[in-house]
């Protein structure tokens, strides 16, 4: 009796260990996550430039922008930049000391160099939104906007202040990839070189270019996604002041807006739109919650509705109020939050618009077989009555891209 051993039974030994291994495969899966998580954002940040049709939408935008705003206010230039402005050079000195800023057209006081200046950045403008030499012309242009802001930062609208961020963001980014003089060279440059292969690069040299393709990737990634924050912030920020004052939370925001003499193009129109109370009380309201939940919206389908309403608000401040270059400024920043599939449908629905109408039919008195596509057949098994039927390699490329092109969404 004495020897005898009471057995203990397996279930009672074994349920402590069922919560400690469930708790151990929970922690692993999460952590497995956690891993796959990182792992992807990395290779995001370093393998893929993202938004570059983005980008280039800023680049043509912005460029676009100051161009007609330097050719506008060309018979102003002088008492707006130039030596007989009343925010004379040595204001303009003083108030350098206290900000730390500078500008070239200080360099000298002189007429012609101010005019040289002047036409300097005219043309720099232009290429930069042409995107020819594209990394050289964003620093000169972040160059030129800095300058003409800061030489007479109290004579303008403020509609430049955007234009000046984004000028100094876009020297991080690759915004000469697409539809840009510089992608067109690129593409003339491939298709000479054809099927001819690479030149062997050494070791070191094969390492150098790797770094060199991955810092680009990473500065351009890191400069999309500091200017959308930059957006965000605009927004948000503007929505949260607007939330603290009495007239936008009274909806007579924009009645007020509307009957200042400094903000009134058209006093008729504005006056005919001040004549319903409750359309303004209802834009001002809608333009509050769009400001504020901005942020909240980027990441789902919403923010296309979203837009389209900043579209039509932007537009009606310029028209309304006076100020196209501000408006023309946020609605070009919006545009980075639109996806590269988004811009890269537009030609392909062009395409597909002039295939429907007609335009892209063979022209009269061409040969039939030189505009339509040879029909495609499968080759021809033996025994069978019809051979395959023949067709050359531009024939196939076209109708693989046309085909292509009509199944893309």
């Amino acid at each position: 009796m004495g020897s005898e051993q009471i057995p203990q039974p397996l279930s009672t030994a074994a349920m402590p260990h069922r919560p400690a291994a469930q708790g151990t495969s929970i922690a692993g899966t999460a952590h497995r996550w956690l891993l796959d998580r990182i792992g992807y954002l990395w290779v995001l940040l370093t393998e893929r430039p993202i938004s570059l049709y983005a980008t280039s939408v800023l680049r043509i935008g912005y460029g676009l922008l100051y161009l007609v705003f330097l050719l506008r206010e060309f018979p102003h230039r002088d008492e707006i930049w130039g030596p007989g402005s009343p925010w004379t050079p040595a204001l303009a000195q003083q108030l350098f000391d206290q900000t730390g800023w500078n500008s070239i057209l200080l360099l000298s006081d002189s007429r012609a160099y101010f005019e040289l200046c002047y036409v300097m950045a005219l043309v720099t403008s232009a290429l930069f939104m042409l995107g020819w030499r594209t990394r050289a012309m964003s620093a000169l242009f972040a160059l030129v906007v800095t300058s003409f802001h800061a030489r007479s930062i109290f004579m303008t609208d403020g509609g430049d202040n955007l234009i000046l961020l984004m000028a100094l963001y876009l020297v991080l980014t690759a915004c000469g990839r697409r539809w840009s003089l510089d992608a067109r060279r690129n593409r003339l440059k491939a298709a000479r070189a054809g099927d001819a292969p690479e030149p062997v690069r050494s070791l070191v040299a094969q390492q150098l270019h790797d770094v060199r393709a991955t810092l680009t990737t990473v500065v351009h990634n890191c400069g999309i996604l500091v200017i959308a924050a930059q957006v965000c912030f605009l927004y948000g920020s503007a929505g949260l002041y607007k939330i603290q004052g009495q007239t936008w939370g009274g909806g007579t925001a924009l009645h007020y807006a509307l009957n200042l003499e400094l903000f009134q193009p058209w006093p008729a129109l504005s006056h005919l739109v001040d004549e319903y109370p409750m359309v303004i009380a209802i834009a001002s309201y809608v333009t509050v919650l769009l400001q504020v939940a901005f942020p909240f919206v980027l990441f789902g389908r919403l923010k296309y509705p979203v837009l389209t309403i900043l579209l039509g608000m932007h537009i009606g401040i310029a028209v309304l109020l006076g100020l196209p270059l501000f408006s023309g400024a946020m609605i070009v920043a919006d545009a980075v939050f639109l996806p590269d599939r988004f811009y890269a449908f537009l030609p392909r629905l062009r395409r597909g618009a002039a295939w429907r109408t007609g335009v892209w039919r063979s022209a009269p008195g061409r040969a039939a077989g030189s505009a339509s596509v040879p029909p495609q057949g499968r080759p021809s098994e033996p025994g069978s009555k019809h051979p395959a039927t023949p067709a050359g390699q531009e024939g196939t490329a076209l109708a693989t891209r046309l085909a292509s092109d009509h199944a893309a969404p």
